[in-house]
């Protein structure tokens, strides 16, 4: 197999962050590598500087063809060769697949308007050559997500891509869909094309790779052909780490009484993205923090969101041995739950406003009198919870936006907690913050189970799952795959258990 891309040496910093240190990967023609790492080990930044959308620190080098290369923006990437197809997938659903597949680069007529009938002739031989049995007039909109990827391979075949990036292909597509696109793949590296491979999923990894390169905190731990590698020593790998340097001690204030009941929860209504989640049942005690985990695509969230009440389900949730029925996120409030969901600019805060004003809005009406907010009762219990979390601003008045990443995170549980839930759903978070910031995260969670607040943590920091939680649930393709006891949890038994 030919060389194709050398990257030696390969760092990435920023502001506070080493994203990555000193990574080699060597690329070859009709090659299929997988890169296998956690989330977090740097994976999506190599990809990122591969394709031009990051500059690389300085000492560093990428070589293709042998040549010294500067790689300087997506484009200049895409006529080196280089195309990308990631997990959120790049097509506009209101175009037809010949118009996406020729996107901004259409084929003119003599009058200077796009020539459709080459287009579309250019996309069915494009279509064919892959196998792929979609009109090129088809609406796009109107495709699977298997389908859709298919459009988006096409496409990369378009421009003659001598390198093609897959990341986490098959998250979320079916069972069928996903063979499909393990034959495509194949197809593909049988026409000498190379492709790099981005998986959690160890089945799918030792059925498709020719070689595994492991990342983990930034840096190149092993490369080897897949022949060479085990799916233990694999697991083992990826997730090698110490957590004393990370986390301290986890001080367990979990009960044996049952504080809510789940059993049989499923989507309603299942979609053709996200996971399919069914018949998942559990049980939350008082006091406990109950760690979730999962890989992409696992049913995480889509979970929480039913059990809030912002998903539509079937399954029954009881609290306190009382069946209740939540349908809407006020329901759930109403019986004593909060989200701290997991997009803290999008969804927990508004970034224009100020700590004060984000901070009350799940409890506004306890500050209000005849329709009129107290002003001072509504900063004297904001500048309470600024003290007891430490979230470091100047003012109750300065904008959230201003504020660091662990300090907006502090600001939503904030405002979740002054509700005084007794369950507390915390979806990743410590999701882009700094190690600081996520040890005094830590703290808190524990310090309210201290308290008898029950919480549910969802994270996709397996070190971070198994430092501060008292039992760890596994999820895989929508179902529970495993429930682990703390002294049960190690990290090899997780990934394991949410990779099948």
């Amino acid at each position: 197999m030919t060389l194709f891309l050398e990257m030696h040496g390969i760092s990435k910093t920023f502001p506070g962050v080493k994203a990555l240190n000193r990574v080699d990967l060597h690329l070859r023609l009709g090659e299929v590598h997988v890169l296998a790492g956690e989330n977090g080990a740097g994976k999506s930044t190599l990809m990122k500087i591969m394709t031009g959308v990051y500059r690389a620190d300085p000492g560093g080098a990428i070589r293709i063809d042998g040549q010294d290369t500067v790689i300087k923006d997506p484009v200049h990437a895409r006529a080196l060769g280089i195309s990308i197809i990631y997990q959120e997938l790049a097509v506009v659903n209101n175009m037809t697949v010949a118009e996406n597949i020729y996107l901004a680069r259409e084929p003119l007529g003599r009058t200077g308007l796009i020539d459709r009938r080459k287009m579309n002739a250019d996309a069915r031989a494009v279509l064919a050559e892959l196998d792929i049995s979609i009109a090129p007039d088809t609406r796009v909109g109107n495709l699977s997500i298997g389908q859709k990827q298919m459009v988006e391979i096409a496409r990369a075949i378009s421009y003659r891509s001598k390198l093609i990036i897959m990341d986490e292909p098959t998250a979320s597509l079916s069972h069928h869909e996903a063979t499909t696109l393990t034959r495509m793949v194949r197809k593909l590296a049988a026409q000498n094309i190379g492709i790099v491979y981005i998986s959690h999923r160890m089945d799918e990894i030792f059925e498709i790779a020719d070689r595994i390169t492991v990342l983990r905190d930034g840096e190149t731990v092993d490369s080897r052909p897949a022949a060479d590698m085990t799916r233990e020593l694999l697991v083992r790998k990826m997730v090698d780490r110490e957590l004393s340097q990370l986390f301290g001690a986890h001080l367990s204030h979990a009960t044996h009484q049952v504080l809510m009941s789940v059993r049989g929860l499923g989507l309603k209504r299942p979609t053709a993205q996200g996971a399919r989640v069914s018949d998942v049942s559990f049980d939350l005690h008082r006091g406990e923090i109950l760690g979730f985990f999962g890989l992409v695509g696992a049913g995480r969230t889509e979970v929480m969101e039913m059990i809030f009440g912002s998903r539509s389900h079937v399954g029954t949730i009881a609290i306190d041995g009382k069946e209740v029925r939540i349908e809407s996120p006020s329901d759930a409030i109403g019986h004593g739950i909060g989200f701290v969901t997991e997009d803290r600019k999008e969804q927990g805060l508004v970034l224009g406003m100020s700590v004060r004003e984000n901070f009350s809005l799940t409890h506004l009406a306890e500050y209000c009198r005849l329709d009129v907010v107290n002003r001072r009762r509504e900063t004297e219990a904001c500048h309470g919870f600024v003290r007891s979390l430490g979230i470091k601003t100047p003012s109750t008045e300065q904008k959230v936006l201003n504020l660091s990443g662990g300090n907006q995170q502090k600001v939503v549980i904030a405002k979740w907690v002054a509700r005084r839930p007794r369950i507390l759903i915390v979806d990743e978070p410590t999701r882009g913050i700094d190690i600081g910031a996520k040890a005094e995260v830590h703290a808190l969670l524990n310090r309210l189970t201290s308290e008898g607040m029950s919480i549910i943590v969802v994270s996709s920091d397996l070190p971070e799952i198994l430092a501060i939680s008292d039992r760890v649930i596994v999820l895989k393709e929508g179902r529970i795959s495993g429930i682990l006891g703390r002294d049960d949890a190690t990290q090899e038994q997780v990934m394991l258990a949410a990779t099948g």
